[in-house]
């Protein structure tokens, strides 16, 4: 059950949640916050223990503040929050809130099993600074989650997180694609902004923004390697990867893109699709030749 402090907090949240400005959150009038732009899903480094390793993941923060990213994606995949416990999961958020650039928004893995436990989990996550939760389809039991499961799942989570919610859907990981009629169901909610779609099918990504463009919501690729057909099928920016290591290059095709520099943006996509497709292990000369021709 959600303790009394809990509860104290979403009441605040939800209170608070149409007023509060952070670099471009809910205006005067109503809009949700813009989630548009680039954002490298920060890895958890570990000491040979297997503890977190906080001096490595604040250093490695600096270095990622230097690049024009919109913001940060602490506890997704590239996290490895399954690894984690839940009092290791809040500890990451809070340093990387700490070491990162205010003006930068941090997006946290909130997701769990349970609808309780993913209130729960995004509601801590907000007090020690996430500004907005993106939140993975449970999938244990993938085969009961249907749209209006999920529909029911999400809009809890919503309806009780003190912070956005993005949406987040990787099926290479959870074996389960977040259904479009349900995505489109949920691009209503007042508190639900987006979504990150990692499955790489353009297509479906095209019907998300198609289906979703009178509503105020926002499709974030969830890779590099498809990053330009995002762009052109109306997705506003992407948590990639690859932005760890070759931060300039993918920061360069998102200008690229929304400058309608489509030829050059389509020969450094090109570039990219090899490193990105090593990426979490990017072989260094696919680094420096990337780097050489950009």
């Amino acid at each position: 059950m959600l303790g009394r402090g809990v509860w104290s907090s979403v009441r605040q949240g939800l209170s608070r949640r149409l007023s509060r400005n952070v670099g471009g959150w809910a205006s005067g009038e109503g809009r949700k916050v813009d989630i548009a732009g680039i954002y490298p899903p920060v890895t958890t480094p570990f000491t040979a223990t297997a503890e977190v390793d906080y001096g490595k993941l604040e250093e490695n923060l600096h270095k990622l503040g230097t690049f024009p990213f919109r913001g940060f994606v602490v506890q997704g995949s590239n996290g490895e929050f399954p690894f984690l416990t839940s009092s290791e999961r809040l500890e990451v958020v809070s340093r990387v809130r700490q070491a990162m650039p205010k003006d930068k928004l941090l997006l946290a893995g909130s997701g769990c099993e349970s609808t309780q436990a993913t209130v729960e989990m995004t509601v801590s996550m907000a007090q020690v600074g996430a500004d907005a939760a993106i939140v993975v389809t449970p999938c244990y039991y993938r085969g009961r989650m249907s749209s209006a499961a999920l529909i029911h799942h999400y809009t809890k989570v919503a309806d009780l997180s003190p912070v956005p919610v993005v949406l987040y859907s990787v099926p290479a990981n959870t074996g389960l694609a977040l259904p479009v009629d349900a995505v489109v169901t949920l691009s209503q909610h007042p508190n639900i902004v987006g979504i990150k779609d990692s499955g790489g099918d353009v297509t479906r990504m095209g019907l998300m923004v198609h289906k979703t463009r009178r509503q105020d919501f926002q499709v974030l690729a969830g890779s590099a390697g498809f990053l330009l057909a995002s762009y052109a099928v109306g997705a506003v920016g992407g948590v990639c990867a690859l932005a760890n290591v070759l931060g300039a290059q993918v920061c360069q095709l998102e200008r690229l893109c929304l400058t309608g520099q489509w030829e050059d943006a389509q020969k450094l996509q090109h570039r990219l699709i090899e490193p990105n497709t090593a990426s979490g292990g990017v072989p260094q000369f696919c680094i420096e030749q990337v780097k050489e021709k950009s």
